[in-house]
């Protein structure tokens, strides 16, 4: 069941005959929508050319090694092989990487990680690319990973938030919490087509999220000018964050150059874990300090990501966690740090909530503790404490938009809760029709979880979007073209890029074009932005556009002027970096709120956790389109259920143990409950439309949502995600034991190291 509440009106609209558009604020129909129910849509592993060779890539058995030697004679010798490329092969710079160019294209001398790409074989067919890259002969040199995060000397960044001196409170609670590696698990796997051209060049037709930064990083690989590197969005199977790195972008280009032919990459499902990046996992100790009657008066915390082999753009994840790392409530003395470190396991980078989720539940989990401590309810202590506008982050930033979330959460308690008692049914119980249980050790438990995400990129990111719009006849109806670089992953951005269109122009015939490199970028498809900077763009473009119609209708301005096209950039209002001392100031564009409450059974005795309902208030600021909406924030919720209860990476001295899913389990629809949610409209001045991004908010408080509901259910404390079974059944306290932190976690001095990667 979803519930949506009307907080207002929309005027969406007319064509110059009267008749409305599906403009902003419908539930406008995807174009994309029929042909994927019926699976014609076709995605970047559909992709074909005749002709085309097929690429594969040999991967480091090892997490860390010096390479002695590699042998490719035995993979050429295999019949159907056309080309064996190592590092040796690769035409321009040797590294690439998001923020820091620091990882290499083909391995060099060592490996840091398992699943690193030491070789690229391209053959006619993928099943003899497959065996020819098995058939390379590598030396390796073992050697010592480093796989705990504790022990690493070799820093990504460090960034404290230093506020206040009243570090003594009447009331103080402490915990210590982690979270496990997440896979972002999107269906579709990496996959591209690289097409050399005449003029030197090649095109490639990529699942990406990021396609003028993508092209950036494979240019100066490749020896070629930008202009020679040209991409085209091919259809993406959800993305998550993690197609923003580049993963066969750069391998499928370099065989495509060196043959002189059409060059295919589809990986399989085991090398698409070892082939993207993954969600920080989070080791974090957190100190509360409050009055008796529950209002803050500190917050300590350390936080330290473990960013695995390479940079990624760890940096950024950093900050996030910094940042946001004590929640939307008031808190006059802060003493957060937060620390990325490179380790020898998987590298990680964005993953929807990028940081936030991880300090999320810490800080969530401590609420709930400081809410026991003080005698009050979940809900009351949050609100004694809740952020409103005109309320100050940690870092000093003044929330200047609607931030209601005393409200949100009054509303959340107010919704009605499921009936009072477990189902008997087996179907409604924990375990399903495998009859593990017959509903005699469930117990049921209610929980609440808060989140706060910045919108956008934050601490001084040239962050901007590109539109360009053309208007004319065709049949002597107006139509409209709308072409941008923005990666349409599944979001349903196409749409909401027509609706804006339909909306400003009034004309009801638009066509989103192909996103490509041909127009100027529109940045990444993550940080919730695109609604609000390509939205943002399209809509100037628009309003350009029709300041050239001249007060005409559409089609007789078109009629008298001959098409019209106009191109536009959007930039949002500008932020600044975080002090590197303090943390102070400005960081962030824009920040979004949501809240959940979670309804669980448990058996006790087997471990087993079934998510009876999810509730959730989210503030949005205006709805661009209702359906796309509750989407993502079903989406969003989901996602934090697998972190919860059942996603993580088991890794195992660097080596990944489960890349499958057989092994790595993400919720399906049985794991899913019905949601109530109700949509907030308060509309941010300084967003095109008062829009608030709404996309990652639901992922952070879904999961401490869970963990409290499992908590209350039980009597454990359970401080890690996600919760496994045997912390249910095998727990005597329900305490994880994740290791110490240092002795000094909390003392001023401490530095955590340098930014600069030192490492060998």
């Amino acid at each position: 069941m979803t519930e949506t509440t009307d907080t207002g009106t929309t005027d969406t609209g007319t064509t110059d005959t009267g008749s409305p558009v599906t403009g902003v604020g419908e539930s406008a129909r995807r174009p994309d929508a029929t042909l994927k129910v019926t699976g014609e849509f076709a995605y970047a592993s559909d992709l074909w050319l005749d002709g085309m060779v097929w690429g594969a890539t040999l991967r480091s058995p090892h997490p860390s090694a010096w390479i002695r030697s590699i042998d490719v004679g035995p993979a050429l010798r295999i019949p159907g092989v056309f080309a064996v490329l190592t590092h040796e092969d690769v035409p321009g710079e040797k590294f690439y990487g998001l923020e820091h160019k620091d990882q290499p294209v083909l391995a060099i001398d060592q490996v840091r990680y398992q699943g690193e790409p030491v070789a690229l074989v391209g053959a006619d067919h993928p099943e003899t690319a497959r065996r020819a890259a098995a058939a390379i002969v590598v030396e390796y040199e073992p050697r010592e990973a480093i796989t705990d995060p504790r022990r690493s000397q070799h820093f990504v960044r460090h960034q404290p938030v230093r506020r206040g001196d009243t570090f003594e409170a009447e009331v103080v609670v402490t915990g210590e919490y982690e979270v496990g590696m997440q896979d972002q698990a999107f269906l579709g796997p990496e996959s591209g087509l690289a097409v050399p051209a005449e003029d030197g060049g090649v095109d490639l037709y990529i699942a990406t999220q990021w396609l003028h930064v993508d092209r950036d990083q494979l240019a100066p690989c490749l020896g070629l000018p930008p202009d020679k590197v040209r991409l085209t969005l091919s259809g993406v199977g959800g993305a998550f964050g993690a197609r923003e790195d580049l993963s066969m972008q750069v391998h499928a280009c370099m065989l495509a150059l060196r043959l002189n032919r059409p060059v295919k990459i589809v990986y399989g499902r085991e090398e698409s874990f070892f082939g993207h990046v993954h969600r920080h996992p989070a080791r974090m100790r957190y100190e509360h300090g409050a009055t008796r009657d529950g209002r803050l008066v500190y917050v300590k915390a350390d936080i330290l990501l473990d960013g695995g082999a390479y940079c990624s753009s760890s940096p950024a994840v950093v900050g996030n966690a910094a940042s946001l790392g004590a929640g939307p409530y008031e808190v006059p003395n802060v003493r957060v740090d937060a620390t990325g470190v490179y380790t020898n396991n998987p590298p990680c980078g964005a993953m929807r909530g990028f940081g936030a989720v991880q300090a999320c539940y810490a800080y969530e989990s401590q609420m709930d503790r400081l809410a026991e401590a003080c005698g009050l309810s979940p809900i009351e202590v949050r609100v004694r404490n809740a952020v409103s506008q005109g309320s100050q982050l940690i870092t000093g930033q003044v929330i200047d938009s609607p931030a209601p979330l005393a409200e949100m959460l009054r509303d959340l308690e107010a919704m009605p809760l499921p009936p009072g008692e477990p189902e008997r049914d087996l179907r409604g119980l924990p375990g399903g029709v495998s009859q593990t249980t017959h509903g005699e050790s469930v117990r049921r438990g209610v929980g609440y979880g808060v989140g706060i995400k910045n919108i956008c990129f934050s601490e001084g990111f040239d962050d901007y979007s590109t539109a360009r719009v053309r208007a004319e006849l065709i049949g002597g109806e107006p139509h409209v073209t709308v072409h941008t670089a923005a990666a349409e992953v599944g979001q349903g951005l196409v749409t909401v890029q027509a609706q804006i269109a339909r909306t400003e122009l009034g004309v009801e015939n638009v066509t989103v074009a192909a996103a490509d490199t041909s127009v100027g970028s529109a940045g990444s498809s993550s940080a919730s932005r695109q609604s609000y900077v390509t939205g943002g763009a399209v809509k100037a473009a628009c309003e350009a556009v029709r300041k050239r119609f001249e007060g005409l209708p559409a089609a007789e301005a078109l009629a008298r002027s001959g098409p019209i096209e106009e191109t536009r950039e959007y930039r949002h209002r500008p932020t600044y970096p975080m002090d590197p001392l303090t943390g102070q100031g400005d960081s962030h564009t824009q920040l979004a709120l949501c809240v959940h409450r979670a309804v669980v059974d448990v058996d006790v005795e087997l471990g087993l956790v079934k998510v009876v309902e999810l509730a959730a208030v989210q503030d949005v600021g205006r709805i661009l389109n209702p359906q796309a909406l509750e989407g993502q924030i079903h989406g969003g919720s989901a996602q934090g259920l697998g972190l919860a209860l059942m996603e993580e990476i088991q890794i195992r001295d660097g080596r990944v143990l489960n890349p499958s899913f057989t092994d790595y389990l993400i919720p399906t629809i049985l794991d899913m409950p019905p949601m109530t949610m109700k949509i907030l409209e308060n509309p941010d001045p300084a967003a095109p439309y008062g829009l608030r991004g709404a996309g990652e908010p639901p992922t952070l408080s879904s999961t401490p949502a869970i963990a409290a509901a499992v908590r209350a259910a039980t009597g454990l404390r359970l401080t890690r995600v996600p919760i496994r079974p045997e912390d249910i059944a095998l727990s005597d306290s329900g305490t994880y034991q994740s290791g110490t932190f240092p002795s000094d976690t909390f003392d001023e001095g401490s530095t955590k190291g340098a930014s600069d990667d030192k490492r060998a």
